[in-house]
């Protein structure tokens, strides 16, 4: 998903994936010539080719969010980070570091271990002599997801950045977890931040009613009984919500979709429903989270099934063009695992390349 929001205009030279089911979903959208599947603890810069300008990593997100208790950076999937850096760092001692790095990872970096993960990744790029800053982007601006996610960019310091992509703080980028995440920064590792400026994205005109597909693939309605058992497990509070979109269906002569997911709440299995034009978070069972479910009302007629796979990859920004694996299970884990698409666009079109843009035609005037 990364590669597909980088866009056409850029050449990949190197991926790598752990998992073979999301390996083999990419070779069937990109090719796999440039893939390499395995542990990326296993690589070293020889089989990495050329000079890249931009390096993208995606660590794994349970060891720092509420899912993985915040282990942390030393936890065995999210310190995967380490094995990555070691790379970036080889490659600089060669002379090959990349012009820009983007490092992404879940809302809940800004805190894990009391911060001490996002000072460590802010540490990594300081030592390196990377000027560098980091956004919380949520993918709601752009597909109807509620999906935060901080993205870290880090540029050569020899790479002259524009003025129009810095700024102050902007609370749609920067929130107040961020702000004070960057306050606790030791001062040599501050001396290197900086806040990089974004242009607010137009008003979504997408809802999520919108991608939900009138004969799913992969997943089947369920029956009334089920259904019914699915409601028995809502609070008083949830059921609320759906009695309200049931009768405002009904008197409307109109269509209402909620998402769905079960929850532990003070050791009871619950089941908690939003009706706000939103997705909820995709996430995947080896994220800690059960499966999105959702509740189609239809003039008060209410039918309830699993979220789709392409409804998933709706929601991430994908094209129905997209070839997903077959069985269902792989495609969801491929979407709720993902970066969402739109969002990776506006990180690149605004930001990446008018930094790498800028950083040629200087090179260009001196050549002259």
């Amino acid at each position: 998903m990364a590669r597909a929001g980088i866009g056409a205009g850029w050449r990949c030279l190197f991926a790598n994936d752990l998992d073979p089911k999301k390996a083999a979903a990419y070779t069937a959208n990109w090719g796999g010539e440039h893939l390499f599947v395995g542990d990326v603890t296993t690589l070293d810069t020889k089989q990495l080719p050329g000079h890249a300008d931009l390096a993208w990593a995606s660590f794994p997100c349970q060891d720092l969010s509420l899912a993985g208790s915040y282990v942390g950076l030393n936890g065995a999937r999210s310190g995967t980070f380490w094995p990555f850096w070691k790379l970036m760092t080889s490659l600089l001692n060669e002379g090959r570091a990349p012009r820009v790095i983007v490092l992404e990872n879940v809302y809940g970096a800004l805190t894990s271990n009391g911060g001490a993960d996002f000072h460590a990744i802010g540490s990594a790029l300081a030592n390196a002599d990377y000027t560098f800053g980091a956004m919380v982007m949520d993918a709601r601006h752009w597909v109807p997801q509620s999906r935060p996610r901080l993205f870290f960019v880090g540029v050569r310091s020899d790479v002259a950045t524009p003025t129009r992509v810095q700024g102050d703080p902007c609370a749609t980028w920067h929130p107040k977890a961020l702000m004070k995440a960057v306050d606790g920064m030791p001062r040599k590792v501050r001396d290197h931040w900086v806040w990089w400026k974004l242009p607010i994205p137009a008003k979504r005109n997408t809802n999520f009613i919108d991608i939900i597909e009138d004969e799913p693939t992969g997943c089947d309605w369920r029956n009334q009984r089920d259904t019914n058992h699915f409601i028995s497990l809502m609070s008083p509070r949830n059921l609320e919500k759906l009695e309200d979109a049931i009768r405002e269906t009904k008197a409307n002569h109109s269509r209402m979709v909620g998402g769905a997911y079960r929850r532990t709440r003070n050791g009871q299995q619950r089941v908690e429903i939003r009706f706000d034009d939103i997705s909820g978070c995709l996430r995947t069972p080896r994220g800690g989270s059960s499966r999105q479910s959702i509740f189609l009302i239809e003039n008060g007629r209410l039918r309830s099934r699993l979220l789709s796979a392409r409804e998933a990859a709706r929601l991430m920004g994908l094209p129905d063009g997209y070839q997903l694996p077959d069985r269902y299970n792989d495609a969801y884990h491929l979407c709720g695992d993902g970066v969402a698409v739109p969002v990776v666009r506006h990180l690149v079109d605004n930001l990446v390349n008018p930094i790498l843009d800028s950083h040629d035609n200087v090179g260009m005037a001196a050549a002259e």
